[in-house]
């Protein structure tokens, strides 16, 4: 397998009392692997992405998927945080909101 590329990052914003969620976030990699349901999270010290989770029996909430490494974790959330910039600046023209964050 070739190395590991981000070919498709699809940002859904998404608007609720939380005010510190701002967007839902699908990533394709090498074109044939999606990710769904990263989250753009407005943070005290700026934005950051956190990985899909699933809260578990006993209340904590556990990634899903994550990088093993943190130049792949750096490269994500570069990518999914420059994503979100453009849509951004874009007014999100074109992009479906997200009520639940699930996608279809």
């Amino acid at each position: 397998m070739s190395q590991l590329e981000i070919t498709s990052v699809t940002v859904r914003p998404y608007e609720s009392d939380d005010e510190k969620l701002k967007a839902f976030v699908s990533v394709i990699f090498n074109n044939c692997f999606v990710v769904k349901d990263l989250k753009v999270i407005e943070g005290t010290n700026g934005r950051f992405v956190a990985m899909p989770s699933r809260r578990g029996k006993d209340g904590v909430f556990r990634d899903i998927a994550h990088p093993l490494n943190q130049a792949t974790r750096d490269m994500i959330e570069r990518l999914v945080l420059e994503a979100y910039e453009r849509e951004l600046q874009r007014g999100f023209q074109g992009s479906r909101r997200a009520s639940d964050g699930l996608e279809e």
